[in-house]
């Protein structure tokens, strides 16, 4: 959803500008960028949405039509050229676009880093995942038909068809994100992240096994630190526990899958429209287990027991920022994500990591051993490792393809 000026950015993995467009046969090229097509979720590795949501997705060909000459969009068609003589200079922007790129990558940081902390602070006197997984998605979908309402972007019409198509995608979306909270709320920040580092694995581990292509070896070899590095901090982490570890490990599993399905998945809407109906569904779907597992216990003691910590006016806005800047953060994401290069990104995603454990550390003083220190820093370089011998393989792979 269109925020922050193209912030076009959302729920901080989510917001999504732009990011899919119809595909419309092998024979027409794909005009989007080609981090995009890539339909990589990179969040330390892959987003994800996440971590950070970015799924190209595209219609089977039998859903539609092939027109070789003709390409529909549901945007509107672009404004008539202007007469000649009366064209504009370039602005500042345009002229230098490289501020733009770089005001999109402090955004993404800042929100990212800002989400992660004021998350962490709710869960400190209101230790309910669940129910603050719903209230991120929550504020998420309002901040959707809000836009829709302005029409920024025009609400994309939807169908059976498509709705099949997106589940699977906003199921996977829907658990990732509640194990990663499950996750944040147990352990400290910065052992999370660090769990989550190897979701690049459980993507090369799914790249080979379930979608039977072949991962090259030199990515294999450049997991290896990654699990060294991991395994290193989590056996001396002081915040470790087993419910933390399980459901970090659920939610790499999880948006692994949802970037497989996100591949398979198929429609002509732009990308706002499609986190737009993902984070509906997600929602849909994240409020029944709420209701179960921690409806009783917020009725009974849990709302009253926040409030009376903290005050009714800070634990509502407290819930409502953190799903404002949970929405804006992976929509800002996105956009950085087609502004630049695959191999650009994958550093941006890795340096993004650093930050948001080194401030968590910083914020809420996590003490931690020297083993778990360099365990973080030895899985932090191998996902570098990994994004960017993977970026190069996939710009490889494009040069031949060109």
């Amino acid at each position: 959803m269109p925020a922050l000026g193209t912030l076009s950015a959302g729920g901080a993995a989510a917001g999504v500008a732009g990011l899919l467009r119809l595909r419309r046969g092998p024979a027409l090229a794909s005009p989007l960028p080609a981090a995009a097509r890539a339909g990589a979720v990179h969040d330390g590795a892959q987003l994800v949405w996440g971590r950070q949501l970015r799924p190209a997705l595209v219609l089977p060909a039998g859903l539609l039509p092939l027109q070789a000459s003709k390409r529909l969009t549901l945007r509107p068609p672009a404004a008539s050229a202007e007469p000649a003589g009366e064209a504009k200079s370039p602005g500042l922007l345009e002229k230098y676009p490289a501020i733009t790129t770089g005001f999109f990558f402090f955004m993404w940081y800042f929100l990212n880093v800002i989400f992660n902390i004021l998350n962490k602070k709710i869960y400190n006197y209101f230790p309910y995942p669940y129910f603050v997984s719903v209230i991120h998605l929550l504020v998420g979908v309002v901040y959707c038909l809000l836009s829709w309402a302005v029409g920024l972007p025009k609400r994309a019409p939807i169908n059976a068809t498509l709705l099949k198509l997106l589940f699977p995608v906003a199921l996977c979306h829907a658990l990732g994100h509640v194990t990663s909270n499950v996750s944040f709320a147990t352990v400290a920040v910065s052992f999370a992240h660090t769990i989550k580092a190897l979701e690049p694995f459980f993507n090369a581990a799914a790249t080979q096994f379930v979608l039977g292509q072949t991962v090259p070896l030199s990515l294999w070899l450049s997991l290896a630190p990654v699990v060294l590095g991991v395994s290193m901090a989590s056996l001396t982490e002081l915040s470790f526990s087993w419910k933390g570890f399980i459901n970090a490990m659920i939610s790499n599993i999880s948006f692994t899958y949802r970037s497989i399905y996100s591949k398979k998945a198929m429609t002509d809407m732009d990308s706002t429209n499609v986190y737009a109906y993902i984070s509906i569904i997600a929602l849909v779907v994240c409020i029944p287990p709420a209701l179960i597992i921690e409806g009783p216990q917020l009725m009974q003691y849990g709302l009253n027991d926040a409030i009376a910590k903290v005050g009714m006016t800070k634990f509502v806005s407290d819930l409502f920022l953190v799903g404002l800047f949970y929405h804006l953060y992976n929509q800002i994401a996105t956009n950085t994500l087609e502004r630049v290069a695959p191999l650009t990104h994958a550093v941006g995603n890795v340096l993004k990591r650093v930050f948001v454990i080194g401030f968590s550390i910083i914020i809420f003083g996590n003490k931690i051993t020297t083993q778990t220190g360099i365990g973080t820093c030895i899985a932090i370089a191998g996902v570098a490792l990994y994004s960017y011998i993977k970026a190069k393989i996939e710009e490889e792979k494009r040069a031949k393809a060109a």
